[in-house]
């Protein structure tokens, strides 16, 4: 065990050496008095700075370059505005994760989710992928059984290692794509992938910002620059998982747990309770889960390299891959905030207060709580990119977080008052609906309830049924009941159910495509989106897609495809719960699909309604 305050063998200096340095070079009191004065006047105008409002300038959503020196003016709402991808000129399009990257021009967006089998469970996380418009996922390891040790025989490590052989081997994995990867058996999507791309970008702009304020700017040598230098900043966010209420299952005392950044919500956001409750109800999210993840290919596939090395070689994966992956996130916070105290000597209390006062988290190192130390292993790289959604504004985790949500039909007034007067703290938030919610196209989308066919005249696209589709362009988004985390004020793009898994069941028909589940996805499958955006992306398009394609079914991760009946045969009570009976059978008719999700009708067994 070691305290805070002994990091690295430095202990608390002698009184005289406890001034600031640039106090300690003044001699007399009254060169120290100007010098404190002076600084005071510097703070005061930086405080004023940081606190108003320069011009914004516009940054892209999808890749975007920041001068090594210049401070980041973030505007959200010129964010909103950015395209997914600058189709202007692709060639300058810059990774996103770094200020000096490679060059990239036709990212793909990939889902990944490890599922050994199929439940009905499985097939509620893919019905609200399919009908919000996500690439068509990879099931990974599906169909292997594990015969391992342990309380879980062996599947998490295995989980682990299967999603890192495939973003190691997988053959549309290109470097600087996009993916998420998701539990398979308690997550429901509820908004489009464009706002999730969009968030994602938002949230390293922010995270960014923050990082370059706390741990300052590195000279780096400019490649291909001949020996040039340029000053970049010292770390940078590059993969951001899910935010939890607790840390769980590692220790109390592990850098997991308190090593971590303090959140980035407002330290009164449950009131003057906020932190301070033994049940962790009122805790700001601050520590990592593992079940939702979305980054770089090449980012992401470091990280569970590092999980394998930890599970295979280091024996540390029979807890489970929470256990792995949060350690990995403590370990990296620790080295950084280690290494900030060591440089900045007896100053770094003072330059933490500074940190502070300009928004930025204060030092989790600075409390008074004691810490496992980690065992350093020379040459181990401990920095990776990671952190956290904290406002949830990509990924809801729910553990200690259901009175947080609230589901909301924004156009309702009285709900709404309703919900503040239920929530005092609240009372003064305006509940609106997000401006980049705005700006997308509406839940129902997708293509008119016409028939459309492919370029092969003997396949037709779900025709269409007076009593299994829908007329009309259906609700727009502030007519639908959305999650909403009212303390955070933020509609997540997906919901992850973990903890208490009970209220699974009773939750599912709260979602706004639960009473349109089936009409939803026929109407998924007759939409030629998902084959047009494949194809613009195979021909170098600048299209956020899975290159290979597909329509109401799932890809393995043999490279197999699968459609939906295939794969969720005999689930339609659970999750369409509308008495229609198996999917493709409604009315009389026998169908089968093609390898793209596409309905080819057998005339011969079709029977008269």
């Amino acid at each position: 065990m070691v305290h805070f305050d002994d990091f690295d063998g430095i202990t608390e200096p002698r009184r005289p050496q406890s001034l600031p340095f640039f106090l300690r070079i003044a001699r007399t009191r009254r060169a120290r008095t100007a010098t404190l004065t002076s600084l005071i006047v510097f703070l005061v105008l930086l405080i004023s700075w940081k606190t108003s409002k320069p011009p914004a300038r516009k940054i892209a959503a999808s890749g975007y370059h920041i001068p090594p020196e210049s401070p980041i003016v973030f505007a959200p709402e010129l964010i909103d505005e950015a395209p997914i991808l600058d189709g202007s000129n692709p060639q300058k399009i810059m990774n996103v994760t770094g200020p000096h990257g490679p060059k990239k021009t036709n990212p793909s967006f990939h889902l990944l989710i490890p599922a050994s089998h199929s439940n009905s469970l499985l097939c509620k996380t893919l019905l609200s992928s399919f009908v919000l418009g996500y690439p068509p996922p990879t099931l990974v390891n599906y169909g292997k059984a594990f015969k391992g040790e342990g309380w879980d025989n062996g599947t998490h490590a295995g989980k682990i290692r299967g999603v890192y052989d495939y973003l190691k081997e997988g053959k549309d994995m290109k470097e600087h794509d996009l993916v998420l990867i998701i539990d398979g058996f308690d997550i429901w999507f509820q908004l489009p992938p464009e706002i999730m791309i969009k968030r994602y970008h938002k949230l390293l702009v922010e995270a960014n910002e923050r990082l370059r304020i706390r741990y300052g700017m590195v000279t780096h040598e400019k490649d291909g620059g001949f020996g040039a230098k340029e000053r970049i900043p010292r770390y940078t966010q590059k993969v951001i998982f899910g935010a939890d209420k607790i840390c769980w299952p590692n220790g109390a005392e592990d850098p997991a747990c308190v090593a971590v950044p303090f959140s980035t919500l407002p330290k009164d956001t449950y009131g003057p309770a906020t932190d301070k409750d033994p049940e962790s109800f009122l805790t700001r999210p601050r520590f990592l889960n593992s079940g939702t993840v979305i980054g770089q290919v090449s980012d992401v596939r470091a990280i569970y390299e590092y999980a394998v090395k930890k599970v295979e070689e280091d024996g540390r994966g029979a807890v489970g891959d929470q256990f792995v992956f949060a350690e990995i996130f403590g370990e990296q916070e620790f080295q950084r905030e280690t290494k900030r105290q060591a440089s900045q000597g007896t100053g770094g209390r003072w330059l933490d207060w500074v940190s502070n006062t300009l928004g930025v988290s204060e030092s989790p190192l600075a409390t008074n709580h004691t810490i496992n130390n980690m065992t350093t292993v020379p040459g181990q790289n401990y920095e990776f990119g990671l952190g956290l959604d904290y406002g949830s504004e990509l990924f809801q985790t729910m553990t200690h977080s259901w009175d947080d949500i609230e589901f909301i039909r924004y156009n309702d007034s009285d709900a709404l008052t309703e919900i503040q007067e239920k929530h005092p703290s609240l009372s003064s938030v305006p509940f609106s609906l997000p401006s980049d919610l705005q700006r997308v196209e509406d839940p129902f989308w997708f293509s008119s309830p016409g028939n459309h066919s492919n370029e092969s005249q003997d396949v037709i696209l779900l025709p269409f049924s007076e009593k299994l589709d829908i007329s009309g362009e259906g609700p727009r988004w502030e007519e639908v009941p959305l999650a909403t985390n009212v303390f955070a004020d933020s509609i997540p793009s997906l919901i992850h159910l973990n903890g208490d898994k009970s209220i699974l069941d009773t939750l599912w028909p709260s979602t706004w495509f639960h009473p349109y589940a089936r009409a939803l996805l026929r109407r998924y499958v007759r939409s030629p989106q998902g084959p047009i955006a494949a194809h613009a992306a195979a021909l170098g398009g600048l299209s956020w897609w899975d290159t290979r394609g597909g329509r109401g079914g799932v890809w393995t991760d043999r490279e197999t495809w699968m459609s939906w009946g295939e794969v969720c045969r005999k689930t339609e009570s659970d999750v369409f719960a509308d008495g229609k009976g198996t999917w493709m059978k409604e009315e009389g008719s026998i169908r089968t699909e093609n390898s793209f999700g596409a309905v080819v009708i057998d005339d011969e067994h079709f029977e008269d309604e």
